[in-house]
């Protein structure tokens, strides 16, 4: 029988992180859900009986480790599920330094206060990282600088990460995703000015399955990086 794993997830409260929260609390496992205030803390606790959740605010990272040690931590982590983000468009001539850092500050700066804050407890259950990333963290486009720079730093995070912690056991996954079904590509397709259908684009549970693939996968093999695109 496979044991109750402990998972800490980010963006658990729509998309992919939804999915993937759902799907975890449905086989039993325990879910230390990330939430960007008491009042989304409660939300996501009452979607899922039983979830412990934590407060703090990713869109301010210097404040992550002072808020996480005022709130009462899990004593064991099987897995941290790094799956928020954030998106604005526009190009370099447009975008203001406020616009770049908010983008920078959840889609990179959070997942690495919070990996750095959780590590000591990843390394002594050998745990699992995973960076849900984008295809922008692979190739960047015209009118997306902000986001893929923040995403190419996200590769480079984890990239390095599974160097350094694999003396430890720690294996670190990331996942780069095409267009998602999801309230975020509704605002992108809003951005530029495009009708949205999410039936052309991937389905965050087809997201999920691949993500509780990579945490399954027995210890003596890892998923490094895996990319998904629509099918259609």
């Amino acid at each position: 029988m496979r044991a109750m794993a402990t998972h800490v997830i980010t963006g658990a409260g729509s998309g992919i992180g939804a999915a993937v929260a759902r799907r975890l609390h449905e086989r039993g496992d325990h879910l230390v859900l990330v939430a960007r205030d008491a009042g989304r803390a409660r939300e996501l606790a009452a979607a899922h009986p039983g979830a412990e959740t934590l407060v703090a605010d990713l869109a301010d990272p210097d404040r992550i480790s002072w808020a996480l040690s005022h709130q009462t931590l899990p004593d064991r982590i099987d897995s941290l599920l790094h799956i928020a983000g954030v998106v604005d468009l526009g190009t370099v001539g447009e975008l203001t330094p406020k616009t770049w850092r908010h983008q920078i500050d959840v889609n990179l700066l959070a997942p690495a206060e919070l990996t750095r804050h959780f590590l000591p407890q990843l390394r002594l259950t050998h745990g699992h990282v995973v960076f849900v990333n984008s295809g922008a963290g692979l190739n960047a486009n015209g009118g997306w600088a902000a986001y893929a720079a923040a995403k190419h730093g996200l590769k480079a995070l984890a990239d390095a990460l599974r160097q350094e912690e694999q003396e430890h056991g720690v294996r670190v996954t990331s996942v780069y995703p095409g267009r998602t079904a999801s309230a975020m590509q509704q605002k992108i397709h809003q951005q530029e000015g495009k009708e949205y259908d999410p039936d052309r684009w991937i389905s965050p549970e087809s997201v999920a399955t691949t993500l509780l693939t990579a945490l399954d996968l027995p210890a003596d093999a890892v998923i490094n990086d895996v990319s998904i695109r629509p099918g259609g």
